[in-house]
């Protein structure tokens, strides 16, 4: 008996240190919790970083109408609330990763025996709330000593997120943070990016399209594997029907149904108005400079701060703008590389050759080639050699794939004409179109933006006519056209053309834009006086004194010519272009607000003077193409401009609502029309005014109306503006040879003197 009792000692004793084995794991198992939930084991997040995660928030930038344009990022994600995502994306998402996330806390003891007893072939034991936990903090090097640790701390933090925030927020904050194919992170923007809509108008199988992504973004991406897509969705759709979201007769609907993308990534060259993207981005770099986040020494950043903001673009009209623009521009550039010296490419042997020996040094590949110490000669040879590669073409695509030399390719896309084209509202400044070159991709280069002036001929005139009518000149009254002399500059007189009308109405010089005319009226007013008042319409740009400026010899800005002519349909009031509303940080808050910017420049009655006169232009001058050509009858006014051998072609127009102007010409300067048929203003930037305005009429929604009309100032003298019908009448003409109105145009006089000024 006493040998029994003996016998049961030592079990009891293995018992209970069994036992204490176990209690001692509870107790240094909570230790380890506790330990790690302060953040002695590592570093432990707060619930502020949890419920706001640091991840960079992409910056939204909207049209007027409230539509995304475009946006700015580090990492391309956008935030929506529950409320914004359609039930169909919850509810496959519960069936397909965690069917009991409103039933457990955080860590589903049912999930983990499942893992256990069937090794996870029936499925992981992750919970919703434990990946985003892995989300917003991501591991870091894990390995099998670290891994144990890694998963406690997940636990921890899904724990605590499903401690402090509901489920809704937890599946929320889950679903804006997840990764999709194509670096696109959150269901809004996948649901824009692959379906072009947003997340709460997705339908069931799109959903599942979504979701089946989250498994493998690269190996389920619609786009690139569509087939495995496919399948994967319906798994989805196969879980979805499992746990009753869908019936099995919707099943059987939809897992015969192909995918259909409305696949439309907003990245930085693609998409509407990227130009003006471009110009919005670094305009709202300089207004934060220098503005700090609340409670913070930190700067807004429009790559990381999910800043929203509203612009004052048309979509519509934009789009209108982007089609005149490649329609013209398009249809013109046949005729260009047609001349004698273009298509064969002689004239890089002979004129040009000095431009494309600076542009090969300019270029980017030469500029790496001599960081890497490579000599001259063996640059050239490699400038020579052909490669592959990617260069714009006037196709669908606005791109081919050839093989040719890093030369031969500067010379090819060189050649491509350029255009530059701007719309406002001259009343409130809302930019509602803005069209910087031919294509974002291949040429980046902005020609509206301020910075980017090229000789703006005779669209000056305008502005210098205006104020010799604000300093007593009568637009009736009689201007003189025989050649001028300005002491202190050269000692033989300015003849710029047009002496054979000798003296003429003021109205009529304007409208078939005579140069003798405006030197004539550079000389009664100043040259340093128009300079200061041409700076008070809005031009910043270096201004030269000399007698040209009257011709157009000086680098404007379409954006600051299209400034300056606010004044003309808005009776005198100058109008800052105005393209941001206001900007917003990322809960809505306005950081900064814009309102339009106006002063009262020149009288109404000055303002309307030129309106007359301008619109001479349209109806009798330069410009008379509009109406014979492309049959627009609406009250329009505006001015044609040509520079020296047709290196620059514009026009700037107005109607009673709507102010627009177009340039075109090449990058290089040298690169040129030869014609001054087709290539001044009238032939070679007016059209897209032109093509553009009858797109607008045609669509009614826009509320522009061809009825429209100029509002006369009260009190406003009239006087008998230049009308050829009455010289007609009296049996002389201004048109050409045949005085037919229909095939015979007043033609811009191009500036031909002095070429020492015009070519600085």
């Amino acid at each position: 008996m006493a040998q029994l009792n003996n016998n049961a000692t030592p079990r009891k004793r293995s018992v209970r240190l069994l036992w204490r084995a176990f209690g001692m794991g509870i107790l240094l198992f909570n230790l380890m919790i506790i330990l790690i939930n302060f953040g002695v084991l590592g570093y432990m997040p707060s619930m502020k970083e949890l419920e706001n995660p640091s991840s960079a928030l992409s910056s939204e930038v909207y049209a007027n109408d409230g539509s995304l344009l475009g946006r700015y990022f580090v990492q391309d994600r956008s935030n929506s609330s529950f409320e914004e995502i359609s039930p169909n994306v919850i509810n496959a998402l519960l069936a397909t990763e965690d069917a009991r996330f409103y039933e457990h806390s955080g860590i589903d003891g049912r999930a983990l025996l499942r893992v256990l007893l069937f090794l996870g072939k029936e499925g992981g034991g992750s919970t919703i709330t434990q990946q985003l936990a892995k989300n917003l903090f991501p591991r870091r090097n894990p390995n099998l000593i670290t891994l144990p640790f890694i998963k406690l701390k997940e636990w921890v933090l899904a724990v605590k997120l499903e401690t402090n925030l509901t489920k809704n927020e937890i599946i929320t904050l889950y679903l804006n943070t997840v990764p999709f194919g194509d670096n696109v992170y959150g269901i809004k923007n996948s649901s824009l990016t692959f379906f072009s809509k947003a997340p709460d108008k997705l339908t069931v199988d799109e959903a599942a399209v979504l979701i089946g992504m989250l498994k493998g973004n690269t190996l389920y991406n619609p786009r690139r594997n569509p087939d495995k897509s496919l399948v994967r969705r319906n798994v989805v759709l196969g879980q979805m029907n499992k746990y009753g979201f869908i019936s099995s007769a919707d099943l059987a609907k939809y897992i015969d149904k192909p995918i259909k993308l409305k696949y439309k990534k907003l990245d930085y060259h693609e998409g509407t108005a990227p130009y003006f993207r471009q110009e919005v981005e670094k305009e709202v770099k300089a207004l934060l400079k220098g503005i700090k986040k609340p409670n913070s020494d930190l700067e807004y950043n429009i790559y990381k701060d999910g800043l929203r903001i509203y612009t004052t673009l048309d979509v519509k009209m934009q789009r209108y703008a982007e089609q005149a623009v490649e329609e013209h521009i398009k249809s013109i550039q046949q005729l260009f590389i047609s001349q004698s010296g273009y298509r064969d490419g002689s004239i890089w042997n002979t004129t040009l050759k000095e431009n494309l020996q600076r542009s090969i040094k300019q270029s980017e590949r030469w500029r790496m080639m001599k960081e890497e110490g490579k000599l001259d000669a063996e640059m050239m040879r490699e400038m020579n050699t052909p490669v592959k590669m990617k260069v714009f073409a006037w196709n669908k695509s606005h791109s081919i794939d050839t093989t040719m030399s890093p030369i031969d390719s500067i010379k090819y896309m060189k050649m491509f004409l350029q255009a530059g084209f701007m719309v406002m509202d001259p009343y409130t400044g809302d930019v509602k179109a803005w069209v910087g070159g031919i294509d974002h991709t291949h040429f980046q280069y902005d020609h509206v933006d301020i910075g980017s002036g090229r000789q703006v001929g005779s669209t000056i005139k305008p502005l210098l006519y205006s104020f010799a009518v604000n300093n007593g000149f009568s637009a009736c009254g009689a201007v003189s056209t025989t050649p001028q002399h300005f002491p202190g500059f050269q000692p033989k007189y300015y003849d710029a053309g047009g002496s054979k009308y000798g003296s003429l109405p003021m109205s009529k010089a304007l409208a078939l834009s005579i140069n003798n005319a405006a030197l004539y009226l550079i000389n009664q007013v100043g040259i340093d006086a128009f300079v200061e008042y041409a700076h008070r319409c809005g031009i910043s740009a270096e201004l030269a004194k000399v007698p040209s400026i009257a011709l157009g010899v000086s680098d404007v800005s379409l954006y600051e010519m299209l400034w300056s002519y606010t004044m003309f349909p808005t009776n005198g009031m100058n109008t800052r272009p105005l393209y941001i509303t206001k900007i917003e940080d990322r809960n809505g808050n306005i950081i900064k607000s814009f309102v339009p910017q106006q002063k009262e420049l020149i009288p109404a009655s000055t303002a309307y003077t030129m309106v007359k006169m301008m619109q001479g232009v349209v109806n009798h001058g330069t410009a008379q193409r509009l109406r014979n050509r492309y049959g627009i009858q609406s009250e329009i006014a505006g001015k044609t401009g040509t520079t020296n051998s047709q290196a620059d072609a514009w026009f700037i127009g107005y109607t009673p609502q709507l102010l627009a102007g177009a340039w075109v010409g090449c990058d290089d300067r040298a690169l040129r029309f030869r014609s001054e048929a087709l290539g001044q203003g009238a032939a070679a930037a007016l059209p897209i005014f032109a093509l553009f305005m009858k797109k607008v009429y045609a669509d009614k929604t826009l509320g522009i109306d061809e009825a429209a009309k100029f509002t006369e100032p009260e009190g406003f003298k009239d006087c008998a503006f230049y009308d050829p019908g009455s010289e007609e009448r009296a049996g002389t003409t201004h048109y050409g040879s045949t005085g037919n109105r229909e095939d015979d145009e007043a033609t811009e006089q191009i500036p031909t003197i002095p070429d020492d000024e015009w070519n600085r």
